[in-house]
């Protein structure tokens, strides 16, 4: 099935008010930013946004909170997102702050179909006993916190109960992609997008090279299916629901990914091209 789209407002027209989004990026390197961007030109709002950051005034994830479209983030960062900052010590907006690597861990077995695990990180902190702020009242005082968590000893040492995190949509940023779905991430890009890539039921991917496969090469793009729709990151999109994607920076020859520059497939992909 090919599963790229003619643009980045196609690959996300459908997405509805109230969705929940897992969005790759680590501050603004890899952020599908053409894929924000249509998403804010749709209109979608009431979003609950799981990402390690919300980006910075005007750029990334900053759009959307700025355009009043977001009521919820999970994430480990609030950054330097003043807008974001504002409007969550207002009551405005209710936000989950989450140990990094928990974070990373609870997207990854979501899309591993893991309802939930145990990790020491947060324990003896507020992360397990709860009472973190999620979301202020107008007054300044807490409306919203955090509950406490379950907690569990293994080899003598206390861990915290954490759930996995699935969601409806994914927004990811990669490096190559092909028509079936199939994502390959490079270098620090890679980051929180094959996590997210994973938790999203449906997953629109921005790629920098959309990869044509031949015959049965793949061309180093790999062979696990990540995408349901897929877009060219230069605002031609490419979505798709099985497919292949792989990165090139502009002006650069191709090279093959390496084992260690990662590859990863999702059930349900949208593939277009970065711009």
């Amino acid at each position: 099935m090919d599963k790229v789209r003619a643009s980045a407002a196609e690959a996300a027209a459908d997405i509805p008010d109230g969705a929940s989004l897992a969005v790759g990026g680590f501050g603004l390197s890899g952020v599908p930013q053409a894929a924000i961007r249509a998403l804010h030109e749709q209109g979608a709002t009431g979003l609950e946004v799981v990402s390690n950051n919300c980006g910075v005034d005007g750029r990334g994830l900053g759009v959307l909170p700025a355009a009043g479209r977001i009521a919820r983030v999970t994430g480990s960062y609030v950054g330097k997102n003043k807008e974001f900052a504002r409007q969550y010590l207002s009551g405005e907006l209710e936000v989950e702050l989450v140990p990094q690597g928990t974070l990373a861990e609870r997207l990854r077995a979501g899309g591993a179909g893991i309802p939930a695990f145990y990790t020491s990180a947060g324990v003896g902190t507020q992360v397990a006993w709860g009472g973190l702020p999620w979301r202020y009242a107008s007054d300044g005082s807490v409306a919203v916190a955090s509950p406490p968590k379950e907690t569990r000893d293994f080899h003598g040492r206390p861990h915290v109960l954490e759930h996995g995190i699935t969601t409806d949509f994914a927004l990811v940023r990669a490096w190559r992609g092909g028509p079936h779905g199939n994502l390959a991430f490079r270098r620090a890009a890679a980051n929180f997008n094959p996590l997210a890539a994973m938790a999203g039921r449906t997953t629109v991917a921005e790629v920098e090279e959309l990869v044509l496969l031949r015959g049965s090469s793949w061309r180093g793009v790999g062979r696990r299916v990540w995408a349901r729709r897929m877009c060219q990151a230069k605002e031609k999109c490419a979505a798709a629901s099985a497919g292949v994607v792989a990165w090139r920076r502009p002006g650069t020859s191709w090279t093959a990914v390496a084992p260690s520059e990662r590859s990863w497939s999702a059930p349900a992909l949208r593939v277009m091209m970065a711009a």
